[in-house]
């Protein structure tokens, strides 16, 4: 009963039964807490000794965690690089440790990388709707915002992948003089999303069936990484109240994506089973300008199973440049 599933009246009958009987908001919170587990099973995988670490890693791998006291709490990051700020943020219950280095090495040959853990998760501090399960994209958007504030990067560049790019979406319209340009990966509309089937939740795919390498290189590549702290229970909850609030257009900042101004870019793999195709077409069609680049035979994870064309493709939006 998934909205790309079913379609007329019979789509209509049935999520009027559902509103009222309290069940769809249900249905997409259980979607929403079932991509944890997507996240969660790449984390678990890559447990362990790598086989060998990609050239060039090592910095990113190494650079030590710090803490920034912000106005909304503490904040655990990592910098790694030299030039322009560029920064990462992770999707739905992942922590930074998420990031494949590969990417992040390459993106941090020509930037200032900064990436985080969001809101309970890893080393940050839960903000207090996270006690209650009212957190917000807003509230997360907020403090990154606050990061951006305590580390003083101006105007930076934003990456998001997932409900990372949902929290880039709403920071550009509630803080717009702190995003330069701005990359989406993967990501959803505010206005109302086609969401994922529990088939697909189910299947809980980042790469498609027959990119198993792909697989492989990534989970041996986050293995990297020392272990982070995971996310408790609460902050699952919450993290998928807000997810579900944009997904249902009911998100404040979610509803006005149209006013972001910004240069923006947005990617995905043509196989995405976690996210439809059809919402960052939406997506390239509310933000003014938009670019959309769509990636064959690659899934949600596109960003790590093409990591050195999207970072090439990054590197070239960042500048100003066409790019392939």
């Amino acid at each position: 009963m998934v909205a790309d599933a079913i379609s007329g009246r019979t789509a209509t009958n049935v999520t009027a039964r559902m509103r009222a009987a309290g069940g769809w908001r249900a249905l997409r919170r259980g979607i929403a807490l079932g991509l944890v587990a997507v996240l969660a099973s790449f984390a678990l995988s890559a447990c362990g000794s790598a086989p060998g670490r990609a050239p060039g890693t090592a910095s990113v791998v190494s650079a030590p965690v710090r803490n920034a006291h912000t106005r909304l709490g503490a904040i655990g990051y990592r910098v790694v690089g030299s030039g322009p700020p560029l920064v990462l943020i992770m999707g739905y219950a992942g922590t930074m440790e998420v990031w494949d280095p590969r990417l992040v090495h390459a993106l941090a040959l020509h930037n200032r990388v900064v990436m985080f853990d969001n809101s309970g998760v890893g080393r940050t501090q839960p903000l207090p709707g996270e006690l209650t399960a009212t957190l917000t994209i807003d509230a997360m958007a907020d403090q990154t915002s606050a990061l951006i504030d305590t580390l003083g990067l101006g105007r930076p560049d934003v990456l998001g992948w997932s409900m990372g790019g949902m929290i880039a979406q709403a920071l550009a319209v509630l803080h717009p003089a702190q995003v330069r340009r701005l990359v989406l990966c993967a990501t959803f509309p505010g206005t109302g999303a086609v969401v994922p089937s529990q088939a697909a939740i189910r299947a809980g795919s980042l790469f498609p069936a027959n990119q198993v390498n792909a697989y492989d290189a990534f989970t041996a590549a986050i293995s990297e990484y020392p272990a982070a702290p995971a996310p408790s229970a609460a902050t699952k909850t919450a993290q998928a109240g807000a997810v579900t609030d944009w997904w249902d257009g009911t998100d404040a900042a979610g509803r006005k994506i149209a006013r972001i101004s910004v240069p923006t870019l947005i990617a995905d793999g043509t196989a995405d089973q976690l996210d439809p195709v059809a919402n960052d077409h939406a997506l390239a069609r509310l933000i003014p300008g938009a670019r959309l680049v769509l990636y064959p035979d690659a899934g949600h994870g596109f960003l790590f199973q093409e990591g050195t064309r999207f970072a090439s493709l990054v590197e070239s939006f960042l500048t100003g440049h066409p790019g392939s």
